[in-house]
């Protein structure tokens, strides 16, 4: 089995990231079928010395779970590892820290088998030092034939690096949990209806400023830059589209990153938002505002079993929410964009210093997880504990169990994950059936059933990044800098006066061009002019 070299030491402060080198393809890319006889050593039937894997599992800071030591950690050593002769190691990976937790695991040797991210630039980068070793998919089609059904075509349109294998995926069927909720309470308050457009969303959060309620909140957008869609103009060719949407690399210059900027000026400058945002810098800040009652807006993704709203009401008995929908953050006179996943889930890649024998293991362990019946253990539990059976045959989720069988807050989405990125039932139709009950314990169903709505609603609207077929290095060499500006010039630009809002922000666009953005443009349009960046 080929592998890339080992890492070198600068592997401690890896932040670089390259561009995604596969091209969206329109056609269906023929099945690889296994080899039986490939190799001379088959452990479809286990292993004779023990062998261990190491598998990453997200900590996310859920009250009162341990990630890497619970029933279902157990569950699986004992149902798929003591069965083959395989000992499982779960290596938490923390979901805020992920990239710098790997750097230090791999620096130390310590890193997990599989190296995961929903990113693929950053998996590029882990491929760019690397840290991954090259595939075989016939391997991966003979000890993992249900998981090859499931995803291979996708593995083969999008898993290549350079014309070689590296990457394999989950898959990602359509998700409506992302969600942005509203106090609905303090719209009755102030006499407002539900917004409809950015600018009625500014005129009631004027109004819960004038009647002492609280503001719309606020944090410092990082890493996943989605921030711009709704201030994208419906006349956005495909070219603007692949040289300024990029999920790892802010498009400060971007005539809809202005106008998103200049909003949040508008907003900052009139005490419509928490005016201490910068100290936001991830989720758990942003949801203590929520809860409090400091903050009446709140995005996260929704589960049946969040705590959030438990925690909201025991602040503010008489809190009520509801969903608050895309056109609510979209100026008048735009469309609610969005952007559109990829079509598969977490991209995962395999150590450089993987054996033979701890990869076969690996594949083995994602076929017994692609089982429908290990699949549904892991994502519903035990029958007459964590759910009962309605007259249809739906798992209906206990929402209060709180005992031995206990799934995670995100019903342990962080196992199944390697292969799905959400609970299915076999039909669009079913899942749209119990979705509601398994994304929002029962009082807050209405919330996934109004997602759910937009979602339809505005499909015609949401677009994926380009992938580029060629390596976008300029990417790899700035973007750890550019990520850093960012924020820098994102504060001073929100924080400026409503008077010097434009020069501020002219004078930050030219210093971010010449931290490097400059050149991620151009090579980016050498690369669309040569035909290798359009989908």
């Amino acid at each position: 089995m080929k592998r890339k070299n080992k890492p070198s030491k600068s592997i401690i402060i890896l932040a670089l990231v390259l561009e995604i080198t596969t091209l969206i393809s329109c056609g269906k890319v023929e099945q690889t079928l296994p080899d039986e006889n490939k190799g001379n050593i088959d452990y479809r039937s286990g292993f004779e010395t023990p062998v261990t894997i190491r598998i990453p599992v997200y900590e996310r800071g859920f009250e009162g779970w341990d990630a890497t030591d619970n029933y279902y950690t157990d569950w699986i050593q004992t149902e798929f590892g003591d069965k083959h002769n395989i000992k499982i190691e779960f290596v938490a990976i923390n979901r805020t820290t992920q990239v710098y937790d790997y750097m230090q695991l791999m620096a130390s040797g310590k890193a997990p088998d599989i190296i995961f991210h929903y990113d693929m630039p950053q998996m590029i980068a882990y491929y760019s030092e690397g840290s991954l070793q090259q595939l075989d998919w016939e391997e991966i089609a003979r000890y993992a034939p249900t998981y090859w059904t499931n995803i291979g075509e996708v593995i083969q349109t999008y898993g290549d690096v350079e014309n070689d294998h590296y990457f394999f995926f989950a898959e990602r069927p359509d998700a409506y949990n992302s969600v942005t909720v509203i106090r609905k309470d303090w719209l009755d308050a102030v006499g407002k209806k539900m917004p409809a457009s950015l600018e009625e969303l500014n005129e009631a959060l004027a109004a819960w400023k004038e009647a002492g309620l609280g503001n719309g909140g606020g944090c410092i957008q990082q890493n996943a830059f989605i921030f711009d869609y709704p201030f994208r103009s419906l006349e956005m060719s495909e070219e603007e589209h692949a040289l300024y949407s990029d999920l790892s690399i802010a498009p400060f210059t971007w005539q809809p990153a202005h106008d998103y900027l200049k909003n949040l000026n508008y907003q900052y400058n009139h005490y419509l938002i928490d005016r201490e945002f910068y100290l936001n810098t991830d989720d758990l800040a942003t949801q203590a505002d929520f809860v409090s009652g400091a903050a009446g807006i709140y995005s996260f993704h929704m589960s049946d079993n969040t705590t959030v709203f438990r925690n909201l009401l025991e602040n503010n008995p008489t809190a009520e929410v509801a969903y608050l929908p895309l056109k609510a953050m979209t100026p008048a006179g735009n469309a609610p964009h969005s952007r559109e996943y990829w079509p598969f889930g977490l991209i995962m890649g395999l150590r450089y210093s993987t054996t033979d024998e701890e990869r076969a293991a690996i594949w083995m362990y994602l076929e017994w997880m692609s089982q429908p019946e290990n699949l549904y253990y892991l994502q519903n539990g035990v029958e007459g504990e964590n759910y009962t059976m309605n007259e249809l045959g739906h798992a209906i989720r206990n929402s209060d169990y709180n005992g031995k069988y206990r799934l995670s807050n995100n019903s342990n989405k962080d196992y199944w994950c390697l292969v799905t990125e959400s609970v299915q039932y076999g039909d669009s139709e079913l899942n749209d059936q119990v979705n509601p009950n398994n994304l929002a314990s029962k009082e807050y169903e209405q919330i996934i059933t109004d997602s759910y709505q937009d979602f339809c609603d505005n499909e015609k609207y949401r677009k994926p990044d380009v992938m580029f077929q060629v390596v976008i290095s300029a990417v790899a060499e700035y973007k750890s800098e550019l990520n850093e500006k960012w924020k820098e010039l994102y504060v001073r630009c929100v924080m400026a006066s409503e008077e010097e809002f434009e020069s501020v922000y002219e004078a930050a666009s030219i210093e971010y061009l010449e931290a490097g953005y400059q050149k991620i443009l151009d090579e980016k349009q050498a690369a669309i002019d040569a035909g290798k960046g359009l989908n």
